[in-house]
């Protein structure tokens, strides 16, 4: 496994990260959530990624129980407030209410006496931004969390929020997660030339397209059983990617994976590892044989010639000639 700093900041995280959305505490069982935690941990794994509102608070649970296992300084522990834990009218945003209260709840969940990153899971257009970044600043003063970052936030919003830290003496935010893969390029635009900006490093999440750059859903064939496409419970943000288009184009890179040595899903994370604003990409387990076979992608170099291939083959580029 390979390290990268969190963009210009000092805390380093593994290439290859683990995530518990749609799988701890949801559709995949306590006892294979921590096998799968601590396989990842013995691999090099550092950075484990949360949210209070997976599975209501269960993937919090799940997972700090496991990682009772491990020093607590020997890994990186990410969760994220914003989305509504109850139906009262602070139980939802980036309120300072709501953001004090999901933090002592988080921690009460996970099990520890700090949080290392604490992120902002969406943009909260109710709140004046200089009230959250307050908020996450005397946290940070009081030790409750590390850091601070933002989930699926714009270029502009970034900026905004690092402007004001400035002008108000607050530390600023240290990371992103977008979503970003092979298929969802949106944040090469702006989001990351503003990372790049302003020092900020990129979580990014779903760098399989839930699964389906991995190359085990076949154009004309139903999803495979114990799949997350044939569960109903976990396929809900993936029914435009198992089009019979989607599904065609990306058996085209079957064969650039193979004259490198590596499995599709290694191929995908790799790609979105060439970018240097991305300092980890989230990989989301339901088998430890899953875990195995994704931080093999990490340090993985590819070719000019193999990232044009794999552009053509997707449609984002035409064939020289």
């Amino acid at each position: 496994m390979q390290y990268r700093k969190l963009g210009k900041w000092g805390v380093k995280v593994s290439e290859v990260s683990l995530g518990s959305w749609l799988t701890f505490g949801h559709a995949t069982d306590e006892e294979t959530a921590a096998e799968c935690i601590y396989r990842a941990y013995e691999l090099g794994i550092n950075l484990f990624d949360t949210a209070n509102v997976y599975a209501a608070g269960r993937a919090e649970e799940v997972m700090g129980k496991a990682l009772k296992a491990f020093r607590r300084d020997s890994y990186v522990l990410a969760t994220k407030v914003y989305f509504p834990m109850g139906d009262g009218p602070n139980d939802r945003g980036l309120s300072r209410k709501h953001i004090f209260e999901q933090c002592h709840a988080s921690l009460k969940r996970l099990g520890t006496d700090y949080i290392d990153l604490y992120q902002c899971h969406r943009y909260d257009r109710n709140t004046p931004l200089e009230e959250t970044v307050r908020a996450m600043g005397d946290l940070i003063r009081q030790g409750k969390i590390l850091y601070w970052g933002v989930s699926e936030w714009s270029a502009s919003q970034i900026l905004d929020a690092v402007h004001l830290c400035q002008q108000m003496n607050i530390d600023p935010p240290v990371s992103n997660q977008p979503h970003y893969n092979m298929l969802g390029r949106e944040i090469e635009k702006e989001v990351l030339p503003m990372c790049e900006r302003v020092g900020m490093g990129n979580i990014v999440f779903s760098p399989l397209a839930q699964g389906v750059l991995t190359g085990k859903y076949l154009p004309g064939s139903p999803p495979p059983p114990d799949t997350r496409a044939a569960d109903e419970s976990s396929n809900m943000f993936m029914r435009w990617l198992m089009s019979e288009e989607v599904l065609t184009k990306v058996q085209k890179l079957r064969p650039i994976a193979e004259r490198n040595g590596l499995t599709m899903a290694q191929l995908a994370l790799a790609w979105c590892l060439r970018q240097p604003m991305v300092s980890s990409v989230i990989i989301g387990a339901r088998k430890v044989s899953q875990i195995e076979d994704n931080v093999k992608a990490s340090g993985v170099q590819l070719s000019p010639e193999d990232l044009r291939d794999i552009d053509i083959a997707l449609g984002f580029a035409q064939p020289e000639g």
